[in-house]
């Protein structure tokens, strides 16, 4: 399975998680070019649901990537993403996706190299497990 590319889909704020990927881009950082950016305003508007649907639609992995905490532009929304997070985490297990397939992390404006390495140890930890292959729930392939 050495060829094997995983798909993850990686939620991030415009604040500070979208500007680390970009400062990393900048440096002409290599990260794996298969993780996706879904641009957010915050991490605190990402809802469960969204990273559901990510894995019902054939990603293999989802992050969630925000402001470090008391650093968020909206004040609190990384505290809140942290709460809601930390209980979808708990409940992945139910619907047969191991934990390992979701990251919550924190990537400021000026760290490329945090979303650097961020990218690639979710795209190796992906790697390991494999293909998310649960029957009856994915749906479609993730462009």
């Amino acid at each position: 399975m050495s060829d094997y590319k995983p798909k993850i889909i990686a939620f991030v704020c415009n604040w500070c998680s979208y500007a680390g990927a970009d400062k990393a881009g900048g440096k002409k950082l290599v990260y794996a070019p298969n993780v996706k950016l879904i641009r957010v305003m915050c991490s605190g508007r990402v809802d469960p649901q969204f990273a559901m649907e990510a894995f019902r639609k054939g990603a293999d992995g989802v992050m969630v990537l925000g402001c470090h905490p008391g650093d968020c532009h909206y004040r609190s929304g990384n505290i809140k993403a942290f709460n809601r997070f930390s209980i979808f985490q708990r409940m992945l297990a139910q619907f047969g996706i191991e934990k390992e397939r979701f990251k919550l992390d924190w990537v400021g404006a000026g760290e490329g190299e945090r979303f650097q390495i961020t990218a690639n140890e979710m795209t190796e930890t992906i790697k390991r497990l494999g293909p998310l292959s649960i029957r009856g729930f994915v749906e479609s392939e993730v462009a």
